[in-house]
């Protein structure tokens, strides 16, 4: 390590700094994708967006690589860098809840298990994450797909405003009103436009929530999968979140014995409302005679930590969007998830949209919006052996429905799959205009750890 930065310490920095060699530095260095390992040259633990603006100007000053850390939850790992600065915002964590406006003001380092559980006490929520250890600004600024996006939209929708450090250090606010552009980019741009100091969001009532899981033999596939699809597409209620996966069958004990450790087929919903409800809309799927059940009336905030996903595993996830899903998509989804790794957390997942994700697509940079359906094949593992299977699976699962795919794509559901991929989250002329504005705030690329708009130019 160079003399510049042994011993470093920003000026006028209130946090924590870690260096190799601390006792907390591997702890603090590790993201959720056990592939990643990077070692920083600094980790500066921002507790205030003053910290945030003294870390980034030595960093910027000395050209260190800038990675920003919140949930680090990524699958592409951008929360950390080798050899240069990770400002870690996990300190800034609070959430100020005012009930009476139904407005939630987040730390940049806060997760949505942070959120829901201020929010739980006055009966509000806004969509989140669909675990508890997501990071909130990272989601919500890549969009914000979660269990509630077919009543409430996604996470995005519900933003107010943005306090947001920029790449020469000025700390801006964005909303309606005030640097309007830049708002408009950060419903999707991701990371792109300087680090989110604090997120204001407008909540909405959710006196009730219910959870189910229903699980068969991953021979039930197509009978499963058939029900679910014609329940979503003769209209069922926008209080309806959830999909149909295939899974490794957990230990639990609504699951029984013989369906530990095999690969199932569930249909998944949490609902927003309660149980006797979600048991009629439910209907067509009770009546295929679940083997494993689980239905329980749940706070939304016990929902969600239900539902995390395990750390320390070896990821890679990609997505699909679907403007239709007839039977022969629906059977090569089938035929694929023998390929996937089992036992193991991995899950091949199709999620239904409609709702409240399209009626906002021509708000945001954010044309994916109007499928009907999206295909996630979400891959973990803990053998580095089986990296290229595990890989190879969920690229076709994607390969496999490319006939009734819209071309565009959630970034947040993948991760590096090359610049052709990030026009395609935003389509041509979203992106653009995007990178117009990535020019006018970051014209270097000094936040390029992300999906990466280049600046445009001339700046």
């Amino acid at each position: 390590m160079s003399e510049t930065i042994a011993h470093a310490r920003p000026q006028g920095f209130g946090g924590v700094v870690l260096q190799d060699g601390d006792p907390a530095y591997d702890e603090a260095r590790i993201v959720f994708n056990g592939m990643i390992d990077k070692r920083p040259a600094l980790i500066a633990q921002c507790e205030s967006a003053a910290d945030v603006q003294a870390a980034l100007r030595y960093g910027v000053d000395r050209e260190l690589e800038i990675a920003v850390r919140g949930g680090g939850h990524g699958v592409a790992g951008t929360g950390v860098t080798e050899g240069g600065l990770v400002v870690d915002l996990r300190r800034m964590n609070s959430v100020q809840i005012d009930p009476d406006a139904r407005i939630a003001r987040v730390g940049g380092g806060a997760t949505w298990g942070d959120v829901d559980r201020a929010c739980q006490p006055y009966q509000l929520a806004t969509t989140g994450g669909r675990v508890s250890t997501t990071g909130v600004a990272g989601l919500t600024l890549g969009g914000g797909s979660g269990w509630l996006e077919r009543k409430f939209g996604l996470a995005c929708d519900a933003l107010l405003s943005v306090e947001l450090v920029t790449a020469d250090g000025r700390l801006l606010i964005a909303d309606e009103t005030r640097n309007t552009e830049l708002f408009w980019a950060l419903h999707g741009g991701g990371g792109n436009f300087g680090i989110a100091t604090s997120l204001t969001f407008r909540l909405q009532q959710l006196p009730a929530t219910t959870l189910a899981l229903l699980l068969w033999p991953a021979s039930a596939g197509p009978d499963v999968l058939r029900a679910y699809r014609d329940l979503i597409e003769s209209g069922a209620p926008e209080e309806l979140g959830g999909g149909v996966i295939y899974l490794t069958g957990p230990p639990e004990e609504f699951v029984p014995a013989h369906l530990h450790g095999q690969l199932l087929v569930g249909a998944a919903a949490v609902y927003a409302g309660g149980e006797a409800e979600l048991r009629e809309v439910f209907a067509p799927l009770f009546a295929l005679r679940p083997e494993g059940e689980l239905v329980a009336e749940l706070p939304y905030a016990d929902i969600q930590s239900a539902l995390d996903d395990p750390p320390g595993f070896r990821n890679y996830w990609s997505a699909e969007h679907l403007a239709a899903f007839p039977d022969p998509a629906l059977e090569a989804f089938v035929n694929r998830s023998a390929d996937m790794i089992s036992p193991s957390p991995s899950q091949q997942a199709i999620l239904p949209w409609g709702g409240a994700v399209e009626r906002a697509a021509d708000t945001w940079p954010q044309p994916h919006r109007r499928a009907a359906w999206v295909v996630h094949p979400f891959g973990l593992w803990s053998d580095p052996a089986d990296d290229a299977r595990g890989i190879r699976w969920a690229r076709d699962v994607c390969s496999d429905l490319q006939e009734w795919a819209t071309g565009y794509v959630y970034l947040n559901f993948i991760g590096n799959e090359g610049q052709n991929r990030v026009i395609a989250g935003f389509g041509q002329e979203n992106y653009e205009r995007l990178a117009r504005v990535k020019c006018q705030y970051d014209p270097e690329n000094v936040f390029h750890l992300n999906q990466n708009i280049e600046p445009g130019w001339p700046c």
